[in-house]
């Protein structure tokens, strides 16, 4: 499996994502990549880990996508970027999928200029994995339509199950529509359309209804589909809640000495929750309906965070996930393949969302 790495996103750009990528050939020793970036940034990185030597290519580019660059501007100017030329990497057939630490906005318009939607996807979603008091659950979309219609949360819910199966092993997923209350009659014309669509539709996974902010963590299903504004804010909002409480929490612990003496005897079960609630370990969020899979790592993330996403596309591939969308799809609108035509126009005028 051959997995192409933009070297130059992050806020710690190659040193990051060589470290990572050694870890994760570690977790996945068949793993090849194809590298693209400064090589004088990168082959420093690249040299320290000589089984990740023997097992990359590395291609030069000394452009790259900056964390502040729009995105129309990206498909504009960036075409010889790393983030592109691995994004072209993917649609050559060269590479299975691409992982990127760059600009999450960039990312999604060139890859959706480039690798185009599935037939009866009409937007791409981002989709990720969060912890729950019963395990963990797929949150979608997180940021990139800010508004959807009922047909593109239906979408979201059928992408959803899947990378739920797919990735959580789960066999019938249950899937929640995220809202402001769990009556039938709460919520926008859009979600209660939604609603009745899935009621009746067959899905690959259960339908339970409407799901409220506080449903998330508690685990009450497999599946939360939102719009991209109300998942994007959710998921600020609990990354917030986290830090807030492990701050909280540490202050507590040092405020005296009965609660420093406290930390010693419970710090084995604080080890456990660190570890639980570690967003690194669920690092690795996936643009669902293109036609290749594009995996986008968080900015800020280190080498632990980055193996973690790396492993996220591993695993996408390996589960054949873009065959499975693809089948199940067209059970819902058909089989006939479509070539989606993407401008930068069309990329412009959406660009808010990013």
């Amino acid at each position: 499996m051959v997995i192409a790495l933009d070297a130059m996103g992050g806020d710690d750009g190659s040193a990051m994502v060589m470290a990572g990528a050694a870890l994760a050939l570690e977790r996945y020793p068949k793993l090849s990549f194809i590298v693209f970036g400064d090589e004088a940034q990168v082959r420093p990185h690249l040299n320290r880990y000589p089984a990740l030597e023997a097992r990359c290519e590395l291609r030069h580019t000394v452009s790259c996508i900056s964390p502040e660059m729009k995105p129309s501007l990206a498909l504009r100017q960036g075409r010889q970027s790393s983030m592109r030329l691995a994004i072209n990497a993917v649609a050559a057939g060269e590479a299975s999928s691409i992982v990127s630490a760059g600009n999450t906005g960039a990312l999604m318009a060139m890859a959706k200029f480039v690798l185009k939607t599935m037939q009866g996807i009409d937007r791409p979603a981002i989709a990720t994995v969060f912890p729950t008091q019963r395990g963990e659950c797929v949150v979608l979309d997180l940021g990139a339509n800010l508004e959807c219609d009922a047909e593109n949360l239906v979408q979201f819910a059928l992408m959803g199950a899947i990378f739920c199966n797919a990735v959580l092993g789960v066999e019938q997923p249950s899937i929640g529509l995220l809202n402001i209350g769990v009556e039938e009659m709460k919520g926008h014309d859009e979600v209660r359309t939604a609603a009745a669509i899935l009621r009746e539709r067959p899905l690959p996974g259960v339908f339970q209804g409407y799901v409220e902010g506080n449903d998330i963590m508690e685990g009450a299903v497999d599946v939360i589909v939102a719009d991209g504004f109300s998942g994007n804010i959710a998921l600020k909002a609990a990354e917030g809640t986290a830090k807030f409480m492990a701050h909280m929490l540490k202050q507590a612990l040092q405020s005296s000495l009965m609660g420093k003496i406290g930390y010693l005897f419970a710090r084995g079960c604080l080890k456990k929750m660190r570890l639980r609630v570690d967003p690194r370990r669920y690092n690795g969020a996936m643009f669902l309906g293109l036609q290749g899979v594009c995996v986008k790592s968080h900015g800020g993330t280190d080498p632990e965070g980055f193996a973690n996403a790396i492993g996220v596309a591993h695993d996408l591939v390996a589960h054949r996930f873009n065959d499975r969308i693809k089948q199940e799809l067209a059970r819902h609108y058909g089989s006939a393949d479509e070539d989606r035509t993407v401008t930068i126009d069309s990329i412009a005028l959406t660009e808010e969302a990013s």
